[in-house]
């Protein structure tokens, strides 16, 4: 920083200035050179004076800075312990909590729900096989079977394709005592279709063997083509029948709509209290001529 005007430099750079020469006789010569000795001094004086000013005034200066730096310091350490604070007091530091994927539901939970579908739908008619190869379980008489469904029900086909092939060789179905066997493909020629469809594609392909189905929203098999039709209204939301028990219910019509495939015609039951065949119209009614019967979904329940 540059002295102040006027300062102590000054004074330092008057003291030693060089003496000039005397002007005037020689006795003011005399006299003048010892003033020019007291000027000495007095510069000597003057030049300690303004080292002593230097090192105070440069000692402020450094100080000065030295207190800025230090009280900014001070203040950058209070900040940090001040957040320090705010993260630590024992308390964890928060984080996203982890996601927690549903497990995917069984085959019984699957078929245990009932779901959306109008019972007045009108589908587009058209089919999509559903890819794969299930191999016949038993030695019986071995029937080979294609699964379709209709685009757009929003249905799960899969488990359709899973529920057929698992019903129809259980023994207590059709497989009973080894006499059959049932093998899923999807390519070749198949002895029958087993089909998932709307309400209404479902009513299409039953009157092309003479069946109305737009009645009670029923199933049918189409016995003039290969499609023994299951009615997806009657598969997603079951019958008053059934109740709650859709799985049962989605069991009773596959077994049902495969024994007409397989030659059997309707019956009815006989006793009151016994279980209903399964060849019995079911989704329309347990009781018939004074008899009233209990659901049953199998051809054999007694296995």
């Amino acid at each position: 920083m540059p002295p102040p005007p006027g300062g102590p430099r000054q004074a330092y750079l008057d003291a030693f200035d060089e003496e000039q020469p005397p002007t005037g006789d020689p006795g003011e010569g005399k006299d003048t050179g010892k003033s020019g000795k007291g000027r000495a001094f007095a510069g000597i004086a003057a030049a300690a004076v303004t080292t002593v000013l230097a090192v105070i005034v440069g000692g402020q200066v450094t100080g000065g800075q030295e207190d800025t730096t230090a009280r900014a310091q001070a203040a950058d350490a209070g900040d940090r312990d001040v957040r320090g604070a705010s993260r630590s007091d024992d308390r964890p530091t928060p984080s996203s909590p982890p996601r927690v994927s549903a497990a995917p539901l069984s085959y019984d939970e699957k078929m245990g729900q009932k779901y959306a579908l109008a019972a007045d739908l009108e589908g587009n008619g058209k089919f999509q096989t559903v890819r794969g190869f299930d191999k016949a379980p038993g030695t019986g008489r071995k029937y080979r079977y294609r699964v379709d469904v209709e685009e757009g029900l929003g249905l799960d086909a899969e488990l359709f394709a899973q529920a057929v092939q698992k019903t129809l060789n259980d023994d207590r179905s059709w497989a009973h005592n080894g006499g059959r066997t049932f093998e899923r493909i999807s390519s070749g020629k198949p002895d029958f279709v087993i089909t998932l469809a709307s309400p209404g594609t479902t009513a299409v392909w039953c009157a092309k063997s003479g069946l109305d189905t737009t009645v009670d929203n029923v199933s049918c098999d189409s016995a003039a083509t290969e499609r023994v039709m299951i009615n997806a209204y009657r598969w997603a939301q079951g019958s008053k029948t059934y109740g709650d028990r859709i799985h049962a219910y989605r069991q009773m019509l596959i077994n049902h709509e495969i024994g007409h495939r397989l030659g059997y015609s309707h019956v009815t039951c006989d006793k009151d209290g016994d279980l209903a065949p399964v060849m019995q119209q079911q989704s329309k009614f347990l009781s018939y001529d004074g008899i009233t019967c209990k659901a049953n979904p199998w051809a054999f329940p007694g296995g």
